[in-house]
């Protein structure tokens, strides 16, 4: 998956530090082990997402054995388009989450992707960073300072009655949707997690209760396992909150990336749609 990945750039710069372990993932994440076995490497295995799945076993084994392997899984979610569901990461979220002492990133640009990786390499125990296919804006300057578990709210305004989080892909569908409900006269705020795990429960609460406790959570996963997920568990326990969840439903198809994501309910459109409906309520 190299030249998809472009982890191939790596072996131009240093052959000696590139391995190419072939369509051989269990394997592949055996050797990252090995590697950063008495810290000998700072290991970091790529490929895409939903490939991962096949190395559980290896990867909770890995967890068990206090390696410190960093994984990043690349074409997510429904966004990936054309290549269709056998090729899209919608499990991978879930699978990372549960890993005990992982740390899970969601970089939603190309600088917090950067900066996601160099924490990642610096962090202890497993760490998974989940990165798109599409192209997506840059949403952030470069001196930036991105935290583990620190989550950072990209729009806000005193008057805002709603809650927007996305990460990712969705994030960018987050920020249209807010632009989109702002001419309606509907202030949007709108959150990036960053981290998945850790989540920043207390930014999301605090802004939560300073909208009136209205959230819609948008993401390029299953329902099961994912930021959705995660949010409300963080909120579970707080009064007068209500979170409204969309995630990709069911096994997709192949189709055009905007179409896919349209399809599926997890575009700005709906978003907006989501928004409307949970400030009724």
């Amino acid at each position: 998956m190299k030249n998809s990945t472009f982890s191939e750039k790596m072996k131009k710069v240093d052959a000696s530090r590139h391995i190419e372990c072939f369509i051989a993932e269990q394997s592949l994440v055996g050797t990252a082990i090995g590697a950063a076995c008495r810290d000998r490497t700072v290991p970091f295995v790529s490929t895409f997402a939903c490939f991962l799945t096949r190395a559980f076993d290896q990867i909770r084994m890995g967890a068990i054995s206090q390696t410190n392997v960093n994984f990043v899984g690349s074409h997510c979610g429904v966004s990936i388009g054309e290549d269709g569901p056998s090729q899209m990461g919608l499990e991978d979220l879930a699978m990372f989450r549960s890993i005990p002492g992982s740390t899970v990133f969601y970089p939603g640009d190309a600088v917090s992707t950067e900066r996601a990786i160099e924490l990642a390499a610096n962090t202890k125990g497993v760490t998974f960073t989940r990165v798109n296919r599409p192209n997506t804006a840059v949403l952030y300057q470069n001196n930036h300072q991105f935290a583990v578990g620190k989550a950072i709210v990209l729009r806000k305004s005193d008057k805002d009655k709603v809650v927007l989080i996305g990460a990712g892909v969705t994030l960018h569908e987050a920020l249209s949707a807010a632009d989109q409900l702002a001419k309606g006269g509907i202030g949007a705020r709108v959150i990036d997690p960053f981290t998945v795990k850790p989540l920043d429960a207390e930014t999301i609460i605090q802004n939560l209760r300073e909208v009136g406790g209205r959230a819609v959570v948008v993401e390029d996963h299953y329902p099961a396992g994912g930021l959705g997920e995660a949010v409300c568990a963080a909120v579970s326990l707080e009064k007068g909150i209500i979170v409204k969840h969309l995630a990709v439903p069911t096994i997709p198809r192949s189709g055009p990336p905007a179409v896919l994501l349209d399809m599926y309910g997890i575009s700005a459109k709906h978003v907006v749609a989501a928004a409307q409906e949970i400030l009724k309520l």
